[in-house]
């Protein structure tokens, strides 16, 4: 069984950077910057460094029909790179957080679910995968609530 993670396409959030205080307000986001850990930044998959600027937007993560349709908040970190994907292996970012493990399938129906604290995420995430009814997990900090990354089958 083989998984992969990678992080969501910059150019979705590319024009985020060009918009004013004002602007950026008037769609429920915000730029910040930085201040220590706690800025994780959902296109390259690393925790942005202290001073980095960053958008802080809400983002809809399971564009679903289904009660389980989901948007929460998210950072971005300007001129962010794509992380390359990590297939069979969980990104650092992830790895050191306590996570929330959502396994759906394929009409977005949520089948099981599965907390994994820093370091146990990736037998966590194949435990899920046994099911072959789930399609994808997305990963959110468990604390917090916020999307992390998706993790789907390679």
């Amino acid at each position: 069984m083989t998984y992969r993670i990678a992080g969501l396409p910059p150019e979705t959030f590319t024009p985020f950077f060009e918009l004013d205080e004002a602007e950026l307000a008037r769609r429920n986001a915000r730029r910040v910057r930085a201040s220590g850990p706690g800025f994780p930044c959902r296109v390259s998959l690393e925790e942005a460094r202290e001073g980095e600027t960053l958008i802080l937007l809400n983002h809809l993560s399971h564009d679903v029909e289904t009660p389980f349709r989901t948007t929460y908040a998210i950072y971005v970190r300007e001129r962010a790179e794509p992380a390359p994907p990590h297939v069979d292996e969980v990104p650092a970012l992830l790895d050191a957080r306590t996570l929330g493990l959502r396994g759906f399938d394929a009409d977005g129906m949520l089948r099981d679910a599965a907390i994994a604290r820093p370091g146990e995420a990736d037998a966590a995430i194949r435990a899920l995968l046994t099911d072959p009814a789930i399609a994808s997990i997305h990963a959110h900090n468990a604390a917090q609530g916020c999307f992390l990354a998706k993790v789907e089958r390679d």
